[in-house]
């Protein structure tokens, strides 16, 4: 039991940078607290004192704001920081190394009896009053963003955000990722002007679906092009004109940030002022 303790208080140190010493671990952090009461009220559920585990669990929710159901199962080194609002289902089954953060549901959707809560792989992270409902799982090394809602089943590697949660990034497809990166950047020059001043690694959903038009353009410009070559091999003449160049004027409004359309690839801060 005390090897567990020990355990757990290196994991917070590990996790939470705001921790300065042993002792301090060991009384002011209520998600250990709940933890370990959990652990007590786990045992007494499994050899059939159901009242008395439920009457430690309301106990353990009182004290630290934390409600797990004696029946969850819970991995080694598990971490709950803050842990306000945190609430943990009967069927619910966590990992090793998984850290909550407050505010988190591990829920159901259903009130039929059987496995009804979601399952968490080993190091999880599930941000600050996200929501992870049903019998799903959450494969190892994912992350969930804060707020979320997740009710459907995670790869390994992912990170999920939105309502409902949506994956963003993915260690299983990395390199389309960034080939996909690569492919906006060079549109994006071409054009005059920077990719929405964002990381190309940056997991904006709104910045994805800008780099999706930025390409159904560049496509539509292509066809264009073919389009005036043969008519004008026919003998035509209604791709003469130029078309209007892009300036910085365009952009005012938006806040995009143009460059010019050789000029060398630089990484943008998306919190730069100046942009």
């Amino acid at each position: 039991m005390f090897e567990r303790i020990k355990e757990d208080v290196e994991g917070v140190f590990q996790r939470d940078p705001a921790a300065r010493n042993f002792f301090e671990v060991l009384t002011n952090y209520p998600g250990l607290h709940a933890i370990w009461l959990h652990r007590l009220s786990h045992r007494m559920w499994n050899r059939g004192f159901k009242w008395l585990a439920r009457s430690l669990s309301t106990f353990s929710r009182w004290l630290t704001g934390i409600e797990i159901h004696p029946g969850a199962k819970l991995g080694r080194r598990f971490f709950i920081d803050h842990g306000m609002g945190v609430v943990i289902g009967e069927t619910a089954e966590v990992g090793n190394d998984v850290t909550l953060y407050h505010g988190v549901t591990l829920g159901g959707t259903s009130w039929k009896a059987g496995k009804r809560h979601p399952t968490l792989g080993d190091n999880v992270v599930v941000g600050a009053g996200a929501k992870i409902l049903g019998p799903i799982y959450i494969g190892e090394n994912a992350k969930v963003g804060s707020n979320s809602v997740v009710v459907k089943d995670t790869p390994p590697g992912a990170t999920v955000v939105g309502i409902p949660g949506r994956i963003v990034m993915s260690t299983q497809n990395t390199s389309r990722v960034k080939e996909q990166a690569d492919k906006r950047n060079r549109i994006a020059r071409k054009y005059g002007f920077d990719a929405y001043a964002v990381a190309p690694d940056n997991p904006d959903p709104v910045a994805n679906a800008m780099g999706v038009m930025l390409e159904h353009m560049h496509l539509m410009d292509t066809k264009v092009e073919e389009m005036c070559a043969v008519i004008q091999s026919m003998g035509g003449n209604v791709c003469s004109a130029d078309l209007q160049s892009l300036s910085a004027e365009d952009f005012a409004a938006t806040g995009i940030s143009p460059v010019a359309p050789d000029a060398e690839k630089k990484t943008q801060n998306p919190f730069d002022p100046k942009i």
